[in-house]
C-alpha cells in the first residue's frame, strides 16, 4: 500500500523539484554581472513556492486496517463444535469373550468438544494471504462407546494424558472460489502444520463452509497415519487390531468478532 502511495504521489515530487530547479536558474541569471545597471526587483515573476503539500497528506495516510482491506475475525464455539477421530478396528473372538465386543471390523469414533481457536479471512479475495489461524484440542479428553478404549489411550499406547494437547496453525488455502456471496456453501483447501504429541506435521484440511450473517459453520477433515505421530497402531492377539490410517473430523461453528 506504501509504494502505491509514494508512486501515485511522484508526479507532485517531481513537480515540485522542478520548481526549485527553475527558481535556482532565475536567481543566478539574476545575480549575473551585466554592464548596464541591474534591472529593479522582479515583481511579476516571484520565485514560486512549493505547490506539493497538498500532497502531503497523501504521504502521511495510515494503511489500511486489515478490517477495511475485508479481513474478518471468527471465534470457535466449542459447545456448538465437535473435533474427533475416526479409525478401523477390526475385533476377534477374545474381543467377544472378554469385553462383549462383536466380532468384525467397524469405524471407531472418539469426540470432544473440547476445541478453541480462530479463524481470520479476507471474504473479499478467499485466495489472500490467512490471518491467526489457530486451533487447539484437548485430545485428553476424546471419548469413544468403550471407556476401556479412552482410558487405555489416554494412560498406555499414545499417552493422550501426557500430550494433552493438539494444535494446528493454518498457513494457507487452495481451491477457494473467486468470489463469494454470503448464505452459499464452499469447499476449499486448508493447508497447515498440525501437532500432536510434540510431533508436527504438514496437513492439509478439505473444508465445506458457509457463512450466514455473523456466523461461519462447517466441517474440515483430513487423512493421516498414526506412525507419523509416533503412535504405534495397537494390536492385541486374537482380540483387536487398529488401522494405521485415521481420520480427524472437525465439525465446527465460529461466530464473527
Amino acid at each position: 500500500m506504501l509504494r502505491k502511495k509514494t508512486i501515485k504521489s511522484l508526479p507532485y515530487l517531481l513537480g515540485a523539484l522542478l520548481i526549485f530547479a527553475l527558481a535556482g536558474c532565475g536567481a543566478g541569471s539574476a545575480a549575473a554581472p551585466t554592464p548596464t545597471p541591474p534591472p529593479p526587483p522582479p515583481t511579476a515573476t516571484p520565485v514560486p513556492t512549493p505547490t506539493s503539500a497538498p500532497t502531503a497528506p497523501t504521504l502521511t495516510q495510515e494503511p489500511e486496517s486489515p478490517e477495511a482491506a475485508g479481513m474478518r475475525t471468527f471465534q470457535i464455539v466449542p459447545a456448538e463444535s465437535r473435533a474427533s477421530y475416526i479409525v478401523d478396528e477390526e475385533f476377534f473372538a477374545d474381543a467377544l469373550a472378554k469385553y462383549g465386543i462383536e466380532v468384525g471390523r467397524v469405524d471407531t469414533v472418539g469426540s470432544t468438544q473440547n476445541i478453541e481457536g480462530q479463524l481470520q479471512i479476507d471474504l473479499n479475495d478467499l485466495s489472500a494471504p490467512l490471518g491467526t489461524n489457530r486451533f487447539t484440542v484437548n485430545i485428553a479428553t476424546l471419548a469413544s462407546n468403550q471407556s476401556r478404549r479412552d482410558n487405555w489411550i489416554r494412560e498406555n499406547g499414545p499417552k493422550l494424558n501426557s500430550f494433552p494437547i493438539a494444535e494446528f496453525v493454518a498457513t494457507g488455502v487452495e481451491e477457494t472460489p473467486a468470489t463469494y456471496s454470503e448464505g452459499n456453501e464452499v469447499q476449499f483447501k486448508m493447508m497447515g502444520d498440525l501437532t500432536i504429541r510434540e510431533v508436527t506435521q504438514p496437513v492439509t484440511f478439505d473444508v465445506t463452509a458457509k457463512l450466514e450473517g455473523d456466523t461461519a459453520t462447517g466441517v474440515a477433515t483430513a487423512r493421516l497415519q498414526l506412525t507419523d505421530f509416533g503412535i504405534e497402531p495397537p494390536s492385541f492377539a486374537n482380540t483387536l487390531t487398529v488401522a494405521n490410517e485415521f481420520m480427524v473430523r472437525v465439525e465446527f461453528t465460529a461466530r464473527e468478532q
